[in-house]
């Protein structure tokens, strides 16, 4: 069995998909359970207060990151994990889903043999079928607590947010026994920078002003953001 001797880690929201998942499996998930309002008015307010946290609270995206998992406290995490896979399934079906060249990238590597790795603020019911879909080999994300009872407590076990994506990175490539030098990492948003920072190629996905500032100064490769096609 030949030994893969490089990794690419990928951010997934705006990355590789185009939308941000956890708000689009939270207004899927207040419609399956018939808490999303007329004309999704509670889906609103509910995403708007957690927007307002970061924006106008000036809370790190990491204490947004805990806030969004407090809204299933007492929810089962099977129930959780399978409504996960039941988003994706109908989300993978819209036309502008993912981010082709993103995609591109992500197939490139896998051709090539590298070990493929998600990383994500979100949770794995809604990362495991996009990793299952792609191909990817692993994924780092935030996990949800639950009791002994499986019920979710509301709290997580790290953000898996800027420096936490960075030391997750690290870890991974430790403990593939791989040379970061040799490594990659796609990401579109200024707290992947530290991710980005972690490896010998670094790629910027989209627009952002602090990557794209960085990747000026660095030579680093810019991917289009562009949304349209599907996996193959």
């Amino acid at each position: 069995m030949q030994t893969r001797r490089r990794a690419a880690f990928f951010d997934v929201d705006e990355t590789v998909i185009s939308a941000k998942s956890m708000f689009d499996f939270l207004r899927y998930w207040m419609e399956r359970n018939g808490a999303r309002g007329e004309d999704g008015a509670e889906y609103e307010r509910t995403a708007g207060r957690l927007r307002d946290l970061a924006h106008n609270g000036g809370l790190p995206r990491t204490e947004v990151n805990r806030a969004y998992y407090r809204l299933y406290a007492g929810v089962p995490l099977a129930e959780l994990m399978e409504a996960g896979r039941a988003w994706y399934a109908r989300y993978r079906e819209r036309p502008d889903a993912f981010v082709p060249a993103s995609l591109a990238a992500l197939a490139a590597h896998r051709r090539s043999g590298d070990t493929v790795v998600l990383v994500s603020g979100s949770f794995p019911g809604c990362l495991e079928p996009i990793a299952a879909d792609l191909g990817a080999d692993l994924v780092l994300c935030t996990e949800p607590l639950a009791g002994d009872d499986g019920i979710l407590t509301g709290e997580v076990r790290r953000p898996m947010i800027g420096e936490a994506k960075a030391d997750a990175v690290q870890q991974t490539i430790a403990d593939l026994g791989l040379d970061p030098a040799d490594c990659s990492a796609y990401g579109d948003h200024a707290t992947d920078l530290d991710m980005l920072g972690r490896v010998g190629h670094p790629s910027v996905v989209g627009e952002d002003p602090v990557l794209l500032a960085h990747a000026r100064e660095n030579g680093w490769p810019v991917l289009s953001a562009a949304q349209a096609g599907s996996p193959v």
